[in-house]
């Protein structure tokens, strides 16, 4: 084994290690320590690197709810919902260019540089959309679309890719759900400052210098997380090699465990995009039946707005379960608790819209779904990584949060088109479809855990 592989097999990469976890059991907890533990299992000395990785996926995450608010009038008011649903198939053809992309930088630089470079990059393309917008390039909210989907997969991906780098299995299991409130957090008040800033006026194109500053202090974070553990760990040497071995997509279809891992993306993803369609048409109708009313009303505007409080009430939701729920039904029901959670309140909230419930009732089952996907199953997606090799958690995972999930976009928007065009399909129709892959859902998660559990007992085996 070389590369990353093999500098982890010999120092065991920049981890809380073995020897750290010791330290710091013989230590007193600190106030932070103890303070933290409201929220989760904080061993002493773990707050501080701990809320340091929170604070940076709080940053992220408000740079990219910014970006997602801005992208929703541009699309919507020029294409519409089926165009916005048509758009995250093109995010999937364009991920096939840049997962070797990524693959390929990882294998040249370390770890740090692959993080500074792939961020600078997204950075770049921001102010070239800023340009765009002021020049009002035209099919430029298509684009943006297409943009933002890769930027959010591929950063939030490449944080958590770093996170199961950082922490021994057993320690992300208690810490993931603490650090994942950064991500609810974030995102709540990223959608709130978003409707804020419409709200007064700001034009989309400054909103995106505000996402470009927080990425450079994202950036700054990670390097003072990787500086610092540098210090705790003797093993840092490991996250200055490179990575070789093969690429993503080779990785997961050699794995099993990684292809059902996929075929959960996958599903999950369908189910999400199509509600998501479901309830972008409602808003349609209602931004058109406003502006029909008084034509003083901006269509963008009214979309906006909506989406800015529907993302506050989602995150709002999420936060509350991430802080208070997620680590419970971690450390309490385990990977199963965590990895079913969502698709019951799924076949809940769709089986209620496919009754007929009026435009209320869905805006907040949607809501309900949304809230436990970015929480609690958030959380678990990112412990199903915990067991997996160095190699898999950064090639792998890219591909996976990518790529499988926006072929799940692919089918949906497959699904949109038939139903559409083809079936005639209504709101009630497309969550009657919605209902019936939820419980494919469910089988596929049954044989995902029963895998789970044979990778963690092999991997004991070998390191007994």
């Amino acid at each position: 084994m070389g590369g990353w592989g093999a500098a982890a097999t010999a120092a065991g990469g920049l981890r809380l290690t073995t020897q750290a976890s010791l330290r710091a059991d013989a230590e007193t907890p600190s106030l932070l320590d103890r303070a933290l533990r409201i929220f989760g299992d904080v061993r002493p000395g773990e707050a501080g690197t701990t809320l340091l990785m929170l604070s940076n996926l709080f940053l992220l995450l408000v740079g990219y709810y910014i970006l997602k608010t801005v992208r929703e009038p541009l699309i919507l008011a020029t294409g519409g919902a089926e165009m916005k649903s048509y758009a995250s198939a093109g995010q999937a053809l364009t991920l096939m260019g840049f997962i070797p992309l990524y693959g390929w930088l990882a294998s040249r630089v370390d770890r740090v540089m692959l993080i500074t470079w792939v961020l600078l990059f997204f950075i770049a393309d921001i102010e070239l959309f800023n340009l765009g917008l002021r020049v009002n390039m035209p099919n430029l909210g298509f684009v943006f679309f297409i943009w933002v989907g890769i930027f959010s997969l591929a950063t939030i991906a490449q944080f958590w890719s770093y996170a199961n780098d950082l922490y021994r299995k057993e320690d992300g299991e208690r810490l993931f759900a603490l650090i994942g409130i950064g991500a609810t957090a974030g995102s709540w008040a990223g959608s709130k400052v978003a409707e804020l800033l419409f709200k007064g006026g700001m034009a989309p194109a400054d909103m995106l210098h505000v996402t470009a500053l927080l990425l450079f202090a994202h950036l700054g974070l990670y390097r003072i997380v990787d500086a610092r553990e540098a210090r705790r760990d003797t093993s840092a040497a490991a996250a200055k090699t490179t990575l070789a071995g093969p690429g993503g997509f080779s990785l997961v279809f050699a794995s099993p465990y990684l292809r059902l891992v996929g075929l959960l993306l996958i599903l999950l993803n369908i189910v999400n995009t199509t509600g998501e369609y479901v309830i972008s048409r409602s808003v349609v109708a209602a931004a058109d039946a406003a502006v029909a009313q008084d034509p003083s009303v901006s269509k963008e505007a009214f979309i906006g707005s909506f989406y800015g409080s529907y993302f506050f009430w989602v995150n709002f939701g999420a936060v509350l379960l991430q802080a208070f729920v997620a680590a419970r039904i971690a450390r309490y029901l385990g990977l199963a608790g965590v990895l079913l959670a969502l698709p019951l309140v799924s076949l809940g909230a769709y089986g209620l819209i496919g009754a007929g419930v009026g435009f209320a009732v869905l805006r907040w089952a949607k809501t309900a779904e949304n809230a436990t996907d970015y929480s609690v199953m958030n959380t678990g997606r990112q412990m199903l990584w915990l067991p997996t090799t160095r190699e898999e958690k950064y090639k792998a995972k890219q591909t996976l949060d990518t790529f499988f999930v926006r072929a799940g976009d692919v089918v949906s928007a497959g699904l949109v088109f038939a139903g559409t065009a083809w079936l005639g399909l209504g709101i009630t129709g497309f969550a009657r479809a919605n209902v019936v892959l939820v419980l494919a859902w469910f089988a596929t998660a049954y044989f995902l855990l029963r895998e789970n559990r044979a990778l963690v007992e092999r991997s004991a085996r070998e390191g007994a």
